[in-house]
């Protein structure tokens, strides 16, 4: 019987899962897909997201941080592996600072030197070592496999990773760091089987999701992204704010006698989609609605969206192709309308009835700048590394 990978990644309120069958890198199958999602009193445990699956769940769980949904998993995970030994654990860390280019084996140094970036990233960090630490008290023999958001990027040039800051806090980790990359590293992999040649000239990928962010790509290789130094910086998101003024937070603690906890859940929690509509951070939910404050939101989203793409089409010294990735950019053809009307003046026809129809070509063949709708898969990434760093040898 083939063994297996868990592949687990960790959102600020969730716990994405998936299990992988091994045979061959070029053989790997996810057998099931999961979350635990509403990590809290509200819980709820959700498998069976892989094509064809025999078992689907979908009930509340006693979850009420990451370290219990963990433990939740490997309580329901142990009696399903049908005669298959678990070889590896991959997980994806969001910030792997300035020390991590490539996915890396954990041990006890690299956890303390991934915990030293919990100040950066208090959204993401300490849940995604939540499950690391479960799993090393469960299972101290198994592989793990940390895969890194950030490490997509480090292929930015020193021009687009500095702040204008004295450069001694640059050297200090103080920089611009990009994420989502292990989405972007799928997208890019993907990218020859669509766009033929042009894979290889100037593309920006956006990755619209509740997290949104943009990656202009040369050669399939990072050389400028919209978010920095952590995940609040760039497009307006679900909950996040995006780019703002740096003066406003001291404004709000000056001013208005907002303390730092409350201005980092201001930022972090309450705008975004959310705060334009007061309604919600949800997409779907805001095109359903009709009222003015909704239909205010998504513009917002799509102008700051298209003003990003010129910003970074600027980096790239023009654009060939636009592509659009994660639950928004995949399934909102209204949203990826609006952005793409912003930027007829790059030569982008839209094709609305391939746009409707979630492409994957979705502009005109005339179009000067070609538009692709590309499902990305960032377990499958994870799955590919942890294979190779974590299962592969044999034992």
């Amino acid at each position: 019987m083939d063994d297996a990978l868990l592949i687990l990644n960790a959102g600020s309120s969730s716990l994405k899962f998936a299990v992988y069958r091994v045979g061959a890198e070029e053989r790997l199958a996810a057998v099931y897909r999961g979350i635990v999602e509403e990590i809290g009193a509200a819980a709820r445990m959700r498998i069976g997201l892989a094509p064809h699956a025999a078992e689907r769940i979908d009930a509340p769980v006693a979850a009420a941080d990451h370290a219990a949904a963990m433990r939740v998993l490997l309580d329901w995970l142990k009696p399903r592996l049908d005669g298959r030994s678990l070889r590896a654990a991959g997980h994806r860390v969001v910030h792997g600072g300035a020390d991590y280019a490539a996915p890396v084996r954990i041990d006890a140094e690299v956890l303390a030197r991934l915990e030293r970036l919990v100040p950066i990233d208090p959204l993401h960090q300490p849940h995604g070592l939540a499950g690391i630490r479960v799993l090393i008290e469960a299972r101290p023999d198994l592989p793990q496999i940390a895969c890194f958001d950030t490490a997509f990027h480090r292929t930015l040039p020193d021009l687009a990773q500095r702040f204008a800051l004295p450069r001694e806090l640059h050297d200090a980790g103080v920089r611009r760091y990009g994420f989502h990359g292990l989405s972007y590293e799928y997208v890019a992999s993907a990218l020859p089987g669509h766009l033929g040649e042009l894979a290889e000239g100037r593309v920006i990928v956006a990755h619209l999701g509740n997290g949104a962010s943009l990656c202009a790509m040369r050669n399939r290789r990072s050389v400028e992204t919209t978010m920095s130094f952590t995940p609040l910086d760039g497009l307006p998101m679900g909950t996040r704010c995006g780019a703002i003024d740096p003066a406003v937070p001291l404004y709000l603690m000056r001013e208005r006698g907002m303390d730092l906890a409350a201005v980092s859940e201001l930022l972090h929690k309450h705008s975004g989609l959310l705060g334009l509509s007061g309604e919600s951070s949800d997409m779907r939910r805001l095109l359903e609605s009709g009222t003015p404050a909704a239909q205010a939101a998504v513009a917002h989203f799509a102008y700051h969206a298209a003003r990003a793409v010129g910003s970074l089409a600027t980096a790239l010294g023009g654009l060939d192709a636009l592509v659009f990735t994660a639950g928004i950019g995949e399934h909102a053809a209204p949203v990826r309308a609006r952005i793409c009307g912003h930027l007829a003046w790059l030569g982008l026809a839209l094709d609305d009835e391939a746009n409707m129809a979630h492409g994957p070509r979705i502009s005109r063949a005339h179009s000067a700048v070609s538009a692709w709708v590309v499902p990305t898969d960032e377990e499958r990434v994870i799955a590919r590394h942890t294979y190779a760093l974590g299962a592969a040898s044999p034992r």
